[in-house]
């Protein structure tokens, strides 16, 4: 039997695909609920990812917690970095290292791993430009050492159809249901099980409106800012949506 466990930020937690009981979905859910399907019989699931999260934690907290399941996991999807390029500086070098000594634990554990860069936000974002050039760097440093470890690795950061603005939330920074159903396709289909990758046709064209910008910044960008000047982070007190094996029907 698969068990997937999943670990990461809000990417992975599913942020922006909230579902009507104010729960978050997200690629993840779908993806597992797509391997189910794909094989026919119920899959184990674990989800350990919290909103906020830099990738230290990540790759120790929430991967000791992974790899201590019981049983133990059989495929591990792993995404971070994106908090930490939104931060002032940053060490891409440690990044990377970071993100390779994870993998190398997972495989030496018998663990099949997933490696997924996050859809690119920045043309939505304020100073967007500036954080472009660390995913780029990211990413590509990322694919690299995928392809030499014989990983599975979905850049997503590169898919040009989910940097539309109609697969984003208004916060602009995470996906919305759309952007989550589109992750989950390219990913099933790269991890062979057949799947189209969503595709939603855009809305009519309208320009973001004066008063729709200023509510912008002080719904999203001015909070966000707040938190950053307290030391806080919106993950915090939070823990992972499934943090032990849960069964997910095929």
């Amino acid at each position: 039997m698969t068990r997937y466990v999943a670990i990461g930020d809000s990417f992975t937690e599913g942020l922006g695909d909230t579902l009507p009981d104010g729960s978050e979905r997200g690629w993840a859910d779908l993806v597992a609920a797509g391997i189910a399907a794909g094989e026919g019989h119920p899959i184990s699931y674990a989800n350990l990812a919290i909103r906020g999260r830099l990738l230290e934690p990540i790759v120790t907290d929430q991967l000791d917690a992974a790899l201590s399941l019981s049983p133990p996991p059989t495929l591990l999807s792993l995404n971070g970095g994106g908090n930490d390029m939104m931060r002032p500086g940053g060490d891409l070098k440690r990044l990377v290292a970071m993100t390779e000594k994870a993998v190398r634990r997972c495989l030496d554990a018998g663990v099949e791993v997933l490696l997924l860069s996050g859809a690119d936000p920045s043309g939505h974002l304020p100073f967007g430009s500036r954080m472009r050039p660390k995913g780029e760097e990211l990413t590509r440093a990322v694919a690299e050492f995928a392809g030499q470890e014989g990983v599975t690795f979905v850049d997503m950061f590169h898919d040009e159809e989910i940097q539309q603005r109609h697969y984003w939330s208004a916060d602009r920074l995470h996906l919305n249901a759309n952007g989550h159903r589109r992750v989950a396709g390219v990913v099933l289909d790269a991890l062979g099980y057949a799947t189209e990758a969503h595709v939603v046709a855009p809305p009519v064209s309208a320009r973001r409106s004066l008063a729709a910008e200023a509510q912008f910044y002080r719904e999203h960008v001015l909070p966000w800012i707040n938190r950053r000047l307290r030391g806080r982070s919106s993950g915090d007190d939070r823990t992972g949506k499934y943090v032990d094996w849960t069964p997910v029907p095929a």
